[in-house]
């Protein structure tokens, strides 16, 4: 078993296939360009990650386990320690590594917004959970509200190449957790038509979450058969610790259809160790023992790998998002993923930066970039989020759309081929009018092989000035303005917003939606 799982890690980078964009009828970028070039680690060194996350689950396990767990992993060879910690087989992994779903696609509530995560296919993502948002009038930051998640949202589903909505803000107006989990899911899923993560806080509200899905999707059947909705959970507390609560979410979730997402998330130098490496192996073995768990639970799980480390800053013990360390162990992370070829999900994007300034531009840039380029599936705070994921901004949304797209172009590489090295055209060129502004093939490639910047400015400076001389930033808040006053998605009809309304009590008014009360 261990040999053929080796092999089978080792050829885990193969391409499943990808869009080219030799033809002229289609965009420069689409969601699932693949990538999976970039690779830090070296053959070596991502069997030794391998083999140390192996070895720690092996013989120093996790603590605190729940029931259940520690039922289904011991049924299949594992052990519970002396010291109550379970211990994790290599047979078992292994196994669990190599029966995994490869197949996972997430799916959006109105048909062709799928975003199938096999092999090295790169999607980018919201995310953050921030406690605050930056409004848009007053350019402060204040506490967010379940509006706030919804515009956010609504941003989302305007923007080209932002493929999936991952829940970015809290809703502090919530009387309880219940209730914040009903009105962020309903936020998310009334706000846009693509494809949703949210969290849920406590297990028992894993049934008014799926309630909620089954309606829209017109019933359980029909909502296993198409998930639009996935549940993220923190299972560990880290080091090496499960949260036991979360665990049972977990559980409950899988029960219950959702795809999840599996995310170990420690902070190097304070809950996973300093080193690179060292926190790489930490989150990828407390990812692993997830996996284990959710396909005894269901082996026809959907579930995505999603180690997460994070870095801090050492000097203050603060979380640190944008800092080349962030970026490069989020690669390692995407590449591990890679290397057992799973559906895999990585953070990216985390700036320090309080605005969309130039920190938050370099920052970001760095860690989307390097993730996408090591082929990470679902890339989540990929937008909006600022100030370390204390807060978000409807502007960045607006903002690094216009970044995502200049990535993804960057992922998509070149493809050489006898039409797009085009030896005819050159000749023909330097035989006629000597430039190829006005030959044919420069105008149909235009939409084929450029991404346009919608925010980002190309006019001379005279022009600029002429037109006001705006940066960036306020150009972007007038986008999301002119986004937010009349783009109100109608996915959601109006039949099944007041079934939900009847069963549950929503923040969100009828009138806040776009909808006639």
């Amino acid at each position: 078993m261990g040999d053929q799982a080796a092999t089978r890690v080792r050829r885990s980078r193969r391409e499943r296939g990808g869009q080219t964009a030799d033809q002229i009828d289609q965009p420069a970028v689409w969601p699932g360009v693949v990538g999976g070039r970039y690779r830090p680690l070296c053959d070596d060194e991502e069997l030794a990650v391998h083999e140390a996350a192996l070895h720690l689950l092996e013989t120093l396990g996790l603590s605190q386990a729940i029931p259940s767990m520690v039922d289904k992993v011991t049924a299949h060879g594992g052990q519970l320690a002396d010291d109550g910690r379970l211990l994790f087989p290599r047979a078992l992994v292994l196994e669990s590594i190599e029966t995994a779903r490869r197949d996972v696609v997430l799916y959006g509530q109105r048909p062709g917004l799928e975003l199938d995560l096999s092999g090295s296919r790169v999607h980018m993502s919201s995310g953050g959970a921030s406690p605050s948002i930056v409004d848009l009038e007053t350019g402060r930051y204040r506490d967010a509200a379940t509006k706030d998640l919804y515009d956010a949202a609504r941003l989302v589903d305007a923007m080209e190449h932002v493929h999936h909505f991952s829940r970015s803000l809290v809703a502090r107006d919530a009387p309880d957790t219940l209730s914040m989990d009903v009105n962020t899911a309903y936020a998310c899923l009334a706000g846009t038509a693509k494809p949703v993560s949210v969290s849920i806080t406590e297990p028992h509200h894993v049934k008014a979450i799926a309630d909620i899905c089954y309606t829209i999707a017109g019933g359980e059947r029909a909502f296993r058969e198409r998930p639009f909705l996935t549940v993220m959970v923190c299972h560990v507390v880290p080091p090496m610790r499960f949260a036991e609560e979360a665990c049972e979410t977990l559980e409950a979730a899988v029960l219950a259809g959702f795809p999840v997402q599996l995310i170990a998330a420690g902070q190097a130098g304070a809950t996973s160790p300093a080193t690179i490496a060292g926190s790489l192996v930490q989150s990828v073995a407390e990812t692993l023992a997830a996996l284990v768990f959710v396909r005894l639970v269901d082996p026809d799980v959907a579930a995505i790998f999603a180690p997460k480390p994070l870095v801090a800053d050492l000097r203050t013990g603060a979380m640190s998002g944008g800092g080349g360390e962030q970026a490069i162990l989020m690669a390692t992370a995407a590449q591990m993923g890679r290397f057992y070829d799973l559906p895999t999900s990585s953070i990216a994007g985390i700036t320090d930066a309080k605005i969309a300034d130039a920190q938050h531009g370099y920052e970001k840039n760095l860690a989307v970039s390097l993730a996408a380029h090591a082929g990470c599936n679902l890339i989540t705070q990929a937008c909006g989020m600022q100030a370390s994921l204390l807060g978000a901004s409807l502007e960045a949304y607006v903002v690094d759309n216009d970044m995502l797209g200049a990535i993804l172009r960057s992922v998509r590489g070149v493809e050489a081929t006898p039409e797009t090295i085009a030896c005819d055209v050159i000749a023909e060129v330097c035989r006629g009018e000597g430039h190829y502004l006005g030959h044919a093939q420069t105008l149909a490639r235009m939409k084929a092989d450029y991404v346009y910047p919608e925010i980002g400015d190309r006019r001379t400076p005279a022009d600029w000035e002429a037109d006001g001389a705006n940066d960036m930033r306020t150009r972007a808040r007038e986008q999301a303005r002119d986004i937010l006053s009349r783009h109100y998605p109608d996915h959601l009809d109006d039949e099944t917003d007041r079934a939900l309304r009847e069963r549950y009590d929503l923040l969100l008014s009828r009138a806040d939606i776009g909808r006639p009360a």
